[in-house]
């Protein structure tokens, strides 16, 4: 069942790349007590994902600050080295946490899960973006099949 407002945020590890290799983010020391603004992607270095997606958030960082967000985070299912990679690729310094979801444990927790299988792509997420207070959520997209209009960032900021 796919996540729905009210719901709280599942306690899971998901990975990190840093400058001393990946880190495990706890998703209770990364949603607790805070407003966190979380969109996943398809796939990191995809073109709706890196011309429109993880953009949007980037420019929109310090309205989103404003508006009450805390963290801004983009999750894939792809490893922490990729999501590096595409973080640096994409200039977003420290205002976006890259997340990896490798195994798709946390997507799947969420309901989000997309089989791409066919494709030659696996198990990935769906495009969605989320807002969560203290680790309930309180805004919840989810794009329809090649959609890009509910999970942007204006949206989010809409919706704030």
């Amino acid at each position: 069942m796919t996540i729905q407002v009210g719901d709280s945020i599942p306690a899971m590890k998901l990975m990190q790349a840093t400058a001393e290799g990946p880190k495990e983010v706890s998703t209770e020391e990364l949603f607790g007590g805070k407003t966190v603004v979380l969109f996943g992607v398809p796939g990191a270095f995809t073109p709706t994902c890196s011309a429109k997606h993880l953009p949007g958030f980037v420019t929109q960082f310090d309205a989103l600050k404003a508006k009450g967000a805390d963290v801004v985070a983009c999750m894939a299912v792809n490893d922490a080295f990729v999501m590096g990679a595409w973080g640096k690729d994409q200039g977003v310094g420290d205002k976006v946490v890259m997340l990896a979801d490798g195994s798709a444990a946390f997507t799947k927790a969420l309901g989000l899960e997309l089989d791409l299988t066919a494709r030659g792509l696996g198990v990935r997420s769906q495009r969605f973006a989320l807002v969560a207070k203290a680790g309930k959520v309180t805004h919840v997209a989810v794009e329809a099949a090649g959609a890009f209009e509910v999970s942007s960032a204006e949206a989010v900021l809409a919706a704030l």
